[in-house]
């Protein structure tokens, strides 16, 4: 007889990730950078910043502080709380201090690829965060590997220190310039020395990045939300391919790249930043409704009520009910208490992977015809999952509306989409494929000029190779083999 670990690990991959509370059927979300110059508890100050990027990665923590003279650090594997206590906080003094959230995008989920990332050169040391991926990682790796250098991680981010240190006899602005000037790819990153704190941002602004006030000093952020918890003033974003050096002296800024087209990666508004966050100069929260109000009018069908799965899909689902008019319901309740670990169900126990993190409300949905509203679909399972669950309380139609247009490529910039052969838009011949792999009744995805439009921005300014496979910066051929490998779905 099979045993219930056993039964489990028969499980398909899929259904274990829903039990473990991760988001496997999501883009998996990335890094997030803090910063901080003339704060009398700095290290207070980039923990709390770091707290409210915890949505940006929740794989390891870090922290480096410096007083002008001296360094300190501490990193570990997993959320920030859990990394830092108060007693640990106080060993990290100093009036400036980095931080950084991750999610490994590449490199192994392991400690000596936690950040910052230090390193000490010389009389100095230098710790860096980095959010994003750089496409020709490997390629540069190899070449300094080829001229002596010894790599302590896996991280494409320790290139760039390798990089700087071919330059730091002319200063540490000449040896960063000189570093980005080589590396491809999307790059928002946070730099520490004894007495600097470094800011800087690719030419395509990839990621976003920005600055704000705090008592005469300064912070940068991956996002706005962080200054709001610190009590900083957003003053603006950081531009793309520009450098921030902050030090005693006050505040430089730099631009040594000739500007290129802008490529903001619009599933930054669309899923990653968090609501209340303000990036490529939008507000996330009212960006998302907009797209419901689109959604609600490009597809409309006949419903008794609107709902999301929670809570991806909550802002565009309130938007869609602004503009059709049909009642908004929250229809499944989230479990807010999840962790990231359980002990495993046994095989009786089914859908458990769905209810333990959404449960439906039986009596507002039973004999009714819905509309669920996601931002997102990479590869269905979770989706069909969670419909398999619902059409178990008895509704009489299920129709899904999508935020965006269908994922059909990878993203080599530093969001963990899986690969093209794992992506069910470029799986199945067509939207009625989906639907039919999902079990919906309807299916629709936002068209492309619809979501542009929605975001009120340039549409030139975006990154939209997810959804076209219009590359701004062709991924080499080693990462291609990688993304577009073939998997069946």
């Amino acid at each position: 007889m099979m045993s219930d670990i056993d039964q489990y690990e028969k499980t398909d991959e899929w259904e274990r990730e829903e039990i473990t509370g991760s988001h496997f059927d999501k883009p998996r979300e990335e890094c997030g950078v803090f910063a901080v110059y003339g704060s009398e508890e700095a290290a207070r100050a980039a923990f709390f910043g770091l707290f409210a990027l915890q949505h940006r990665g929740q794989e390891s923590a870090g922290i480096n502080t410096s007083d002008g003279c001296q360094m300190w650090g501490h990193k570990g594997m997993g959320l920030a709380s859990e990394v830092f206590r108060e007693d640990m906080l106080s060993t990290l003094p100093g009036h400036m201090a980095i931080g950084h959230v991750r999610y490994s995008t590449t490199g192994s989920s392991v400690l000596s690829n936690a950040q910052p990332f230090l390193v000490h050169h010389g009389d100095e040391y230098y710790a860096l965060g980095h959010n994003g991926n750089l496409i020709n990682a490997l390629a540069l790796r190899s070449e300094l590997e080829d001229h002596g250098s010894i790599f302590q991680s896996t991280m494409d981010s320790e290139v760039i220190v390798h990089l700087m240190a071919r330059h730091l006899k002319n200063g540490i602005e000449k040896a960063l310039t000189e570093a980005l000037s080589k590396v491809q790819g999307a790059y928002s990153l946070v730099m520490l020395t004894r007495d600097k704190v470094i800011a800087a941002r690719d030419p395509r602004g990839f990621r976003p990045l920005a600055l704000a006030s705090l008592n005469g000093g300064w912070v940068v952020a991956s996002e706005t939300c962080a200054f709001d918890l610190v009590g900083a003033r957003y003053l603006r974003d950081v531009e793309p391919g520009e450098i921030i050096i902050i030090d005693q002296s006050g505040l430089k800024s730099i631009k040594p790249f000739p500007i290129v087209k802008p490529a903001h990666c619009i599933f930054e508004l669309i899923y990653f930043a968090r609501p209340d966050s303000h990036i490529f100069g939008e507000n996330v929260y009212m960006c998302r409704k907009r797209l419901g109000h689109q959604l609600a009018r490009e597809y409309c069908p006949e419903v008794d009520l609107v709902m999301p799965f929670p809570d991806s899909g909550n802002y565009a689902a309130l938007g869609y009910a602004e503009e059709s008019g049909i009642p908004f319901e929250m229809g499944m309740i989230r479990n807010h208490y999840v962790g990231r670990t359980f002990i495993q169900p046994t095989q009786p126990m089914r859908d458990f992977g769905v209810r333990v993190k959404l449960n439906p409300v039986k009596p507002l949905l039973c004999g009714k015809k819905v509309l669920i509203v996601e931002d997102s679909i990479i590869r269905g399972t979770t989706s069909r999952n969670r419909v398999r669950s619902l059409r178990e309380c008895g509704l009489k139609e299920i129709h899904m509306v999508v935020s965006c247009p269908p994922t059909r490529y990878p993203c080599p910039y530093g969001i963990d989409f899986s690969s093209k052969g794992e992506l069910v838009a470029a799986q199945k011949e067509d939207v009625a494929a989906v639907a039919r792999f999902i079990g919906l009744d309807g299916l629709h995805y936002l068209s492309l000029k619809g979501m542009v439009e929605a975001t009120n921005m340039d549409p030139n300014s975006f990154c939209l190779a997810c959804y076209t496979g219009d590359y701004p910066l062709s991924p080499p051929e080693d990462l291609q083999k990688l993304c577009f490998e073939t998997k069946k779905v």
